[in-house]
């Protein structure tokens, strides 16, 4: 109890941390005549990710590398398969041509990066600075595509933001909401990962699957409320680009910071290497077709979605108590769903072209 009541504490103080953290910083950006379109694609997708970042780094520090490993690529299946699935069930999600074109290929890209980096079985300190380096650089290019942004964008973002409410526009009450949403982080943190191996033991399984699945959706809450908050006001292409570009974030940033802060690197575990890296690395290719089948995901794509999040989720515990189903539940997979889903998705193509 002592546990679960740890994690909820945890999980909350992450939620609130991340939206103070948001708020200010992007309210700050503002102030400072930094492009909105940047804040949004920058600042926001940083702050959403920073309960991965916070766990991540505390769990290095502490040794558990398997959750701090976990915990990213667990958070971008979930972001994807779980996220965007319930958030096209509430309402089918029209896709921006420019996510399409730009951030699913760059998210694409990162993870790739990242099964590259792992395949020794270490993300050593020079891929962890490089992860860095090209987090740099993907936040400068948007800064430079930022300036295509019209005057006629600044002016109507800038009056919905006069609209909302002007009690944090002031500097102090900025500065106040960022260095209170970082505390919130790192206390959060602290005792998610606390509360994560309590219930790593008493289950009987592995750091890295209690990372995959219990840690991974927590630190993913803020990308759940945004996306399911996005899609109840019809504001469709944030629910989308809040996913994509977390994901990227979460690579880049995540990974990145906590191979720095580690010194000596992160190990991959082997049953990591072997599986979850590829799960996540097909979940990213798997929303070319299904972002591109007419720019939308329909309702029964979401389904589908949240189908395989669950499938997936039962494998890792079939897997981690060594069940006997396993076996048939693999073959299954393997050989009926996964085809049929491929089927249906060409046929659905087909149809919308």
């Amino acid at each position: 109890m002592t546990s679960l009541l740890l994690f909820v504490a945890g999980l909350v103080a992450l939620v609130i941390g991340a939206e103070a953290l948001v708020r200010g910083a992007s309210r700050l950006a503002l102030s400072l005549g930094i492009s909105p379109l940047v804040v949004g694609l920058t600042v926001v997708a940083f702050g959403t990710s920073s309960p991965e970042i916070a766990v991540s780094v505390g769990a290095a520090l502490e040794g558990r590398t398997d959750i701090a490993v976990g915990n990213v690529v667990g958070s971008n299946i979930f972001n994807v398969l779980f996220i965007l699935g319930i958030s096209a069930l509430i309402t089918p999600l029209l896709v921006n041509a420019q996510i399409i074109r730009q951030e699913v290929p760059i998210m694409i890209g990162a993870s790739l990066l990242l099964v590259a980096f792992s395949l020794d079985g270490r993300i050593g300190f020079v891929d962890a600075v490089i992860l860095l380096v090209l987090l740099v650089a993907y936040t400068v290019f948007l800064i430079v595509q930022s300036r295509r942004e019209t005057q006629a964008t600044r002016d109507e973002y800038a009056q919905e933001v006069d609209r909302r409410g002007g009690w944090d526009s002031k500097l102090p009450v900025q500065l106040l909401l960022i260095a209170a949403g970082l505390g919130l982080l790192v206390l959060g943190s602290e005792w998610l990962v606390t509360a994560a191996i309590a219930f790593a033991k008493a289950l009987g399984v592995s750091d890295l699957v209690i990372g995959l699945t219990i840690v991974a959706a927590g630190t993913s809450m803020p990308e759940v409320a945004t996306s399911i908050m996005a899609a109840v006001r019809k504001e469709r292409d944030i629910a989308i680009g809040n996913v994509v570009g977390s994901n990227v974030f979460n690579i880049l940033g995540c990974v990145g910071i906590t191979g720095v802060v580690a010194g000596s690197g992160l190990p991959i575990p082997p049953s990591l290497l072997n599986f979850d890296l590829w799960v996540m690395l097909a979940v990213a290719f798997a929303c070319i077709p299904v972002f591109m089948t007419g720019r939308e995901i329909a309702r029964w794509e979401g389904g589908l979605f949240l189908l395989y999040y669950v499938a997936y989720t039962a494998y890792l515990i079939l897997a981690s108590q060594q069940h006997g189903a396993i076996g048939a539940f693999s073959a299954t997979m393997l050989g009926f769903v996964i085809p049929l889903t491929i089927v249906t998705l060409v046929v659905a193509a087909v149809r919308r072209t």
